[in-house]
């Protein structure tokens, strides 16, 4: 039986992952500050923005376990708001739970893969890594430092046998939208951003089913050389393709046109 770790399992993608995978055999921890165990399903209380956390669930999980053969690194947040106007300290709090809660949780699991000499890790990143939206200048940014730090990171260790890829949703219908820590200061004068947020949060709750990302997530797992980077939905697998083929001054003036 193999084992599988998600960070910021107990709702959304994160549930709906961690319930697939159960049942479909794995040996399945959730790691999240508010989850609870289920049929299947084993809750560890965890705040990926700590080191001693993740390291503790790890070796929780090792020692039950005997192995970890996969890592989702799914754990994040966001907050929407104009650049200039945003309180820098939530924008490190943004960082801190998306970008170091993966590094975090990343750095407790590879020592018992590289002695395993085995091992899988994806991270849920966003297209918005690649297209970063107006007024979510931040939740972008955070996705695109794991995607940078993820490529880095699979020729890191690809000599122990361990895989690293990336999953890059678009648009999800999830309760992420609803937590989202919205700022309007400065409406007055970006007089854009209310429309776009607004647009924002419409297409995420017409967006995709977390089961389907739970079925990409699980094919991810099991694939012997995962793409780097992959995305579910062909208006999605169109923007990457787009974003390949255009000048970025262009692939950038059309998403500003969207919102």
């Amino acid at each position: 039986m193999e084992t599988l770790i998600i960070t910021g399992g107990s709702s959304g993608i994160g549930q709906a992952t961690a319930d697939l995978f159960a049942a479909r055999g794995y040996k399945v921890y959730e790691l999240s500050r508010h989850g609870e165990s289920h049929t299947g399903v084993t809750h560890i209380d965890c705040d990926v923005t700590s080191p001693d956390d993740c390291k503790a669930a790890a070796q929780k999980v090792a020692g039950e376990a005997g192995k970890i053969d996969v890592l989702i690194s799914n754990a994040g947040m966001g907050i929407s708001g104009a650049v200039e106007f945003t309180d820098l300290s939530e924008a490190k709090r943004q960082f801190d739970v998306n970008f170091f809660g993966a590094v975090n949780i990343s750095q407790a699991v590879l020592p018992y893969m590289r002695n395993a000499h085995s091992g899988r890790i994806i991270f849920v990143s966003s297209l918005a890594a690649t297209f970063p939206i107006p007024y979510q200048a931040f939740y972008s940014a955070s996705k695109s430092a794991i995607n940078a730090m993820a490529m880095a990171l699979r020729n890191e260790v690809s000599e122990f046998g361990i895989k690293v890829c990336c999953l890059l949703p678009g648009d999800v219908k999830t309760g992420f939208t609803g937590s989202r820590t919205k700022s309007y200061a400065g409406s007055n004068v970006y007089t854009r951003m209310s429309k776009a947020v607004k647009t924002m949060e419409h297409d995420e709750q017409n967006g995709i089913t977390p089961e389907r990302m739970a079925k990409k997530l699980l094919s991810m797992a099991s694939q012997g050389s995962p793409c780097m980077f992959s995305t579910v939905g062909m208006q999605y697998h169109l923007f990457v393709f787009l974003n390949k083929i255009l000048p970025a001054t262009l692939a950038n003036k059309v998403i500003g046109m969207m919102y």
